[in-house]
């Protein structure tokens, strides 16, 4: 090579190196002007007094000021700094608008969300609101857009998507509370009551009925009788042998893997649990609760503490710890020194099908108790970044927009409690002035909430617990669970629920109290609730009887109760895989027997044998059940299994009483069956490399928790805004939750009036912007299960707003 030549290749890659130095730079300089300000002062016009902000090493944000208006603007202001595109993703999804912002691959969520047309809900809900509780909305709106635009470069994730963000409307925060209202209550959807509906059209009534029965060995209710044992239906009723061969085939028409799925699905909800004064080491009622939600970077809570003068608190000063929910004002879950409290998921009934009759010579008008009405018509333009806008028309009722069809083709309308502008308040603010349980019980059936399992624990050592949100529908007339005619006078939902119709308990005689998505109650309360999917009750079972084994608990000892991943449920199912498989001659199913032998009975990390039997457990219950999702599919080829129904009673009695007529006829018998679920798990899991012996629980179920954007990067872009990917212990039917994207997105352990004691963990960090030292901080702590206090530790940022 010429001296000349390699000068001009030398320049050449000088050149290219700093081009990459200066695109480095500026993007350092970019990601860099997106962190929130953490010191020194700053002139703000919309406050009346000065506020503190001041961050220890995890981030938690302390709050101090003269009034809680002005905390709800810095609050705000905080929020805005640190999690402004998440809390634009969560009012742009129920308000069916990502598609502006992502582009066409959110156009399917966006036009499933847009029918319910909650924006024009939430405009409507705002304007009702009181004057305090809007000037609350308001002072956050303003507090949010000047946080927004105190960032001296917009949000990172505006520029990788070549986008600006919007300002923040005071209805926004009621959004917020409807992405709340789609996560709880199944998307907003009811696919659960169409699959219901489908099965019933297809199947005998009393088949569906034990197919669909609650297991009565798992319930934990707190009060009200366990269910009656489910019946297996005999042979006239429903028959497998005599069937076409066609009807009960399994190759082509039962998804398998969606049954699978659909049959143990995740679903969020949380654990709640409280004992007295008189089972704490201090005296004052201990309370502990861990929500269980889908789980992404930046955690969805943001951890806070709020200290404001209050006549009303001890010496006269609010100290707020807790959560909060960027999007909103409100600590969602904490103490306020005199009650803590927590939510689970009620899973009670707050959606219901409604048969559209339409008039056949005008299909504008449908059939109302009072004669006949006309079919409000709206066209909502949804924008699709980089496409033209797509127009959906959106049918209204009084019921509610037309969102499917019945099984014969009715129309049909949803009616739901999120469509309901009163479905959408900020009095769960007022829990922070709220003096005792019996004040927190009565106020809980005002909140604009989805409807929700609340415990309370106050200072003098009293427990509660009560239904939270004034969303609960009072039904005549109709089947819940059933598409139903409301056309009739006096069908259908006939108002609301007034509070002394809510089920309460305050001050148990045995000091304990649980929930965790069970059913909770019986008789005439669940009537009035309803049964929306409770969870099959194994997790509440365990985690009462963790409650019942000690008499006395501090903080660390309900941390444990969280973190228990003891494999009680799957027990049994171990005992019937080592019977199955007792006569085997089969090499690889002496192998499976002897694995799964010494039975430590915990989903562990490195438990092999909670992961072998677990999948016996799966395949059994696919084998089982297919050849009813066959027959159901001849007639609805979507069909799939009701998601939020256990189907453990069913398969647990079909496994043990071997009812031949209720047996796939591709086998001899339930022990062929249950063979070949034993032979399906060896041959899934016994090809991968290492054998059964490598196969365990941590290899499956791992954190996998992900920023919304990082799939959107090359992979070692990506892979640096994710969390590390690690192995977890836990499952879904025990008091520790945990699988990949989903779990515990806190464990909060405290006594009111006790903070300096409590304990709060949280996954994935305070702040969105990989920069801040905030990103992910506290994560390890929650994965290794390690208390991390509730109360901020040493300020080690602290900014002074001033008015």
């Amino acid at each position: 090579m010429t001296t000349r030549r390699w000068r001009v290749w030398r320049d050449l890659l000088l050149a290219l190196l700093v081009l990459l130095l200066l695109a480095f730079t500026t993007g350092w300089w970019l990601l860099g002007g997106s962190r929130a300000r953490l010191d020194g002062q700053h002139q703000l016009p919309g406050l009346s007094a000065s506020v503190s902000v001041s961050r220890d090493a995890l981030g938690t944000v302390t709050l101090q000021g003269q009034n809680r208006t002005d905390l709800s603007y810095a609050l705000g202001y905080v929020h805005a700094q640190e999690r402004f595109f998440e809390m634009d993703l969560m009012r742009r999804v129920p308000a069916g608008e990502l598609a502006a912002l992502v582009g066409p691959a959110a156009l399917p969520s966006d036009l499933n969300h847009r029918r319910h047309r909650l924006r024009a809900v939430v405009e409507a809900a705002y304007a009702q609101l009181p004057p305090a509780q809007k000037l609350q909305l308001d002072r956050y709106r303003d507090g949010v857009n000047a946080g927004l635009a105190d960032l001296r470069v917009r949000p990172w994730e505006y520029l990788l998507l070549g986008t600006r963000p919007q300002p923040w409307r005071s209805e926004d925060s009621a959004l917020v509370i409807a992405a709340m209202y789609l996560d709880l209550n199944g998307d907003g959807r009811n696919q659960r009551e169409l699959r219901l509906a489908q099965m019933r059209a297809v199947l005998p009534g009393p088949l569906v009925d034990f197919l669909l029965a609650p297991d009565p060995d798992w319930e934990a209710p707190l009060s009200g009788q366990l269910s009656h044992p489910p019946v297996v239906p005999a042979a006239d009723v429903f028959d497998l042998r005599h069937l076409p061969a066609a009807a009960t085939s399994t190759t082509a028409t039962a998804d398998l893997a969606a049954l699978a799925t659909a049959s143990d699905a995740l679903r969020p909800g949380s654990n709640n649990f409280a004992v007295a004064g008189s089972l704490s080491d201090s005296g004052a009622a201990m309370l502990a609760n861990d929500m269980h939600l889908g789980l992404r970077v930046p955690n969805i809570w943001f951890r806070t503490r709020l200290r404001y003068p209050d006549p009303s608190a001890p010496q006269g000063q609010r100290d707020v710890n807790g959560v909060s929910l960027p999007g909103t004002p409100a600590i969602i879950v904490g103490s306020n020194g005199q009650i803590a409290w927590g939510f689970t998921n009620s899973y009670g009934d707050w959606l219901d099908w409604v048969r559209v009759l339409r008039d056949p010579a005008d299909s504008a008008r449908y059939k109302v108790p009072e004669g006949w009405a006309t079919v409000e018509s709206h066209d909502e333009h949804i924008q699709v970044k980089g496409k033209p806008d797509t127009i959906l028309k959106v049918e209204d009722t009084r019921w509610g927009p037309i969102m499917a069809s019945d099984v014969d083709g009715t129309p049909l309308a949803l009616s739901w409690i999120a469509d309901q502008p009163r479905g959408y308040n900020v009095l769960l603010m007022q829990l922070e002035h709220t003096p005792d349980v019996h004040a927190a019980l009565d106020l809980a059936p005002q909140f604009g909430m989805p409807p929700q399992n609340l415990l309370v624990a106050d200072h003098a050592g009293h427990i509660g617990w009560t239904l939270a949100g004034n969303g609960i529908p009072l039904r005549a007339g109709v089947d819940p669970l059933l598409p139903a005619d409301w056309s009739s006078a006096g069908s259908g939902w006939q108002g609301w629920a007034a509070p002394s119709q809510y089920p309460r308990i305050e001050d148990p005689a045995d000091g304990r109290l649980w929930t965790a998505n069970n059913r909770t109650v019986g008789g005439s309360e669940l009537a009035l609730l309803g049964d929306g999917g409770h969870d099959l009750g194994a997790r509440a079972q365990q985690i009462r009887d963790d409650l019942y084994a000690s008499s006395k608990f501090g903080p660390g000892d309900l941390l444990g109760i969280q973190l228990d991943d003891h494999a009680i449920f799957m027990s049994r199912w171990q005992f019937l895989l080592q019977d199955t498989l007792s006569d085997s001659t089969d090499p690889a199913l002496i192998q499976l027997r002897k694995l799964t032998a010494q039975w430590r009975g915990r989903a562990a990390v490195e438990s092999v044998d909670y992961r072998l039997v677990r999948a016996f457990r799966t395949q059994a219950t696919e084998m089982a059940l297919a050849p009813f999702v066959a027959q159901v599919k001849q007639s609805h080829g979507d069909f799939v299994w009701p998601s939020e129904n256990s189907t453990e009673a069913a398969v647990w009695a079909m496994v043990n009483t071997h009812p031949a007529h209720l047996l796939d006829p591709q086998y001899r018998d339930w022990h062929a069956l249950l063979t070949a679920a034993a032979k399906q798990v060896v041959s899934e899991l016994g090809q991968q490399p290492g054998g059964l012996v490598s196969r365990s629980w941590g290899e499956v179920n791992r954190s996998g928790i992900k920023h919304p954007l990082s799939a959107a990067l090359p992979g070692w872009l990506g892979h640096y805004l994710d969390m590390p990917d690690q192995p977890l212990p836990g499952d879904n039917n025990m008091p520790r939750v945990a699988a990949s994207g989903f779990g515990a997105s806190e464990r909060l352990d405290v006594a009111p009036g006790h903070e300096a004691q409590g304990i709060l963990e949280m996954p994935a960090g305070q702040s969105d912007n990989p920069l801040s030292p905030y990103y992910g901080a506290g994560h390890e702590d929650w994965v290794h299960g390690r208390p991390t206090p509730l109360l901020p530790g040493t300020d080690q940022h602290t900014l002074m707003l001033e008015p």
